[in-house]
């Protein structure tokens, strides 16, 4: 059989650029200018530098990939393609259509497996800080289990509008602290945005001295097109150890097409006649479309190499396995995402005559308690350790010198979600957590959201989850907070009423869930509850802690014991139903939800937030439907209702 030639490097790259302008053009949606301006250092990185093997896209040691520019999607599917993953042309031609691989940004979910897709972008930043948790999840394994297994780098391209979003600004200025080698990132300095020249709003800062200033390496291509540059500025950043890079690259936007240069080769498709005239500028045939010329496929070459570096690595990983058999099973638990024993062989326990504590002080306790159990957890809080208790107490802190599982974020809540969520699309990293007061879960909404949509397996810490917290005030005082994060498909979210339930929220978390999960925790302490009459548990989502056949209260977290308070000063039969987690509810059968809820009519909800969204469930509400107040915390919530005697008041009221 008769083998192709070899296509020379310029004609891989002008296939990476007709692919993608046919796509956009045939969808008449899509950034196109991106991907034609970028096509050199696309290619450059999948057919020369990357470790990566197009016939197994999840191979623990390859080299990571993201698209921070997600808009520019068409960048990644073409390269994708042409390197040999499981991306068929007809995907391309169906670029940006109902049910394709290559949606309008890359997509890693359980809907859209695109194959060599790492994570989802097109939120800007929040690629560029996914890159940051990549690394760290990098460093920190490599530290564990020996380079032999665990050892290499994470690239990215990233745009002005990257650079522009505050996430990468803390994920940028986390990871120079750290020392994140091995982290190269290609910025497409084009000096367009879509509103028009750069010049408008992104030339007076110098980024590069910005990045220098953050502890970053910084180098410069004068030219995108320049290939040898490229070659030796991104072997330079390879080979720095000690930080993170930035590569500017001046790239002309659009390039080469009637359009390049300026804001309309941005956002939309150059239109039938523009394809042609950019064809015919590259000397191609203006009449063929997603045409792949003899030789490209072979000019990538990914396929072969990437088999040959798998297999190399696949020979180091089995005799590392016999010679480390005890590591060798840690390494298969990690990579799985499930502890190495059963964390209810571990946990905690309390009982309803113990001295009352916060269930934040609990959390501290639960988690000192299965930190053998889950070696490769790593996460911290974002500059609040000591306030939200989430440190592991027999390990070290990750610095520069030495990483290690307790990360000091620093007060970047949008960079560390980012990052948190690239730890966990690293895979190794078993359940890796940011924490932070609940309140400020609306600086790195964003990326609770794309945890979310991804489903990847991270937990979300919140403490001071109500205006219990007191005298720090409105600012401070999460309300709404409790819905918004309800709000989110995708994400588990629960309320801890005790000690207890905060043990068991953290179990379900590490062995029951697969995506995302938040967990809010009080400031204040609680009493312990008696469950002695209780019908079931945490994993429910809701269930029924005191029987009655009288009115219910369902409450959730921290003001279930003031429901208990109530019904026993009620008498006649009031049940008590905690709900720490309406997703968790909402997946149970009908009968059990009956059996839990009863009549909503005769329903009284009880949790210190708005009271929005709790007509599902009951008709009455004891809420808090404003925000809060500066004063000591018992009295804030006296003040605002939540209290035994209120609670009483409006149960009675259905008696």
């Amino acid at each position: 059989m008769a083998t192709s030639t070899k296509a020379d490097p310029q004609l891989c790259v002008d296939t990476i650029r007709t692919l993608s302008m046919d796509a956009v053009q045939q969808a008449n949606s899509g950034h196109p200018g991106l991907p034609m301006g970028m096509a050199p250092a696309a290619y450059l990185l999948f057919a020369e530098v990357m470790k990566h093997d197009p016939s197994d896209p999840q191979w623990p040691d390859r080299d990571r990939f993201i698209l921070s520019a997600g808009h520019g999607s068409m960048l990644l599917y073409a390269v994708l393609h042409l390197s040999g993953y499981d991306l068929p042309l007809d995907e391309i031609k169906n670029f940006r259509q109902w049910g394709s691989l290559t949606p309008g940004h890359p997509e890693r979910d359980r809907v859209h497996v695109t194959p060599g897709v790492e994570v989802t972008t097109g939120p800007l930043g929040q690629g560029f800080g996914n890159g940051v948790g990549l690394a760290i999840a990098e460093r920190f394994l490599r530290d564990r289990y020996g380079a032999k297994v665990q050892d290499h780098h994470v690239y990215a391209i990233v745009s002005d509008g990257d650079l522009m979003e505050g996430v990468a600004s803390e994920a940028a200025s986390l990871a120079g602290q750290l020392g994140l080698g091995r982290l190269v990132y290609l910025y497409d300095d084009n000096d367009v945005t879509l509103d028009g020249p750069a010049s408008l709003s992104f030339t007076r800062e110098d980024r590069a001295k910005r990045f220098e200033s953050y502890g970053w390496h910084t180098l410069s291509v004068d030219d995108a097109n320049d290939l040898d540059a490229l070659r030796e500025a991104i072997a330079a950043g390879k080979a720095e150890e000690d930080r993170p890079t930035l590569i500017s690259v001046k790239s002309i936007i659009g390039y080469p097409s009637p359009q390049q240069g300026t804001a309309d080769v941005h956002g939309k498709a150059l239109g039938e006649e523009n394809v042609r005239a950019s064809k015919e500028m590259m000397g191609w045939d203006p009449d063929k479309t997603f045409h792949v010329p003899d030789g490209v496929y072979e000019g990538f070459g990914s396929v072969e190499r990437g088999a040959e570096e798998h297999r190399a690595w696949t020979e180091r990983f089995e005799a590392w396995r016999a010679d480390q058999p005890d590591l060798a099973a840690e390494w298969d638990s990690a990579w799985e995402g499930r502890p190495m024993a059963p964390i209810s062989d571990v946990l905690p326990t309390w009982s309803p005559g113990d001295d009352p504590v916060a269930t934040r002080s609990a959390g501290g306790k639960v988690m000192a308690a299965f930190e053998p159990c889950v070696p490769t957890m790593v996460g911290g809080a974002a500059d609040l350790s000591e306030s939200t208790k989430t440190v592991f107490p027999k390990s070290d802190k990750y610095t520069a010198e030495a990483p290690a599982r307790n990360v000091y974020w620093g007060v970047r809540e949008h960079g560390m979600g980012a990052a948190v969520n690239g730890m966990a699309a690293h895979g190794g990293i078993v359940r890796p957590y940011g924490s932070t007061f609940l309140q400020f879960a609306d600086y790195m909404r964003g990326s609770i959201r794309l945890s979310a949509l991804t489903g990847l397996a991270v937990a979300w810490v919140f403490t001071h989850d109500s205006v219990a917290l007191g005298e720090d005030g409105p600012t401070h005082q999460p309300v709404e907070h409790h819905m918004a994060l309800r709000a989110i498909p995708g994400l588990v979210y629960l309320r801890p009423a005790d000690a207890t339930e905060t043990a068991e929220a953290w179990r379900v978390i590490l062995e029951d869930l697969e995506g995302p999960a938040a967990m809010s925790l009080s400031r204040q302490n609680l009493p312990h509850l008696d469950r002695s009459r209780a019908e079931g548990d945490v994993s429910k989502g809701a269930y029924v802690l005191v029987p009655g056949d009288g009115p219910t209260i369902v409450a959730t977290g921290s003001e279930v014991w003031v429901a208990v308070e109530a019904a026993q000063k009620l008498g006649g039969g009031v049940r008590v139903v905690s709900m720490p987690s309406w997703e968790l509810f909402e997946q149970q059968d009908d009968s059990y939800k009956a059996s839990v809820l009863g009549d909503r009519e005769k329903t009284v909800s009880v949790e210190a937030g708005i009271s929005l969204g709790w007509d599902r469930y009951a008709a009455t509400h004891v809420a808090i439907d404003r925000f809060g107040a500066s004063a000591p915390g018992t009295e804030v919530l006296e003040r605002l209702g939540i209290n035994v005697d209120n609670v009483v008041d409006v149960v009675g009221m259905l008696t």
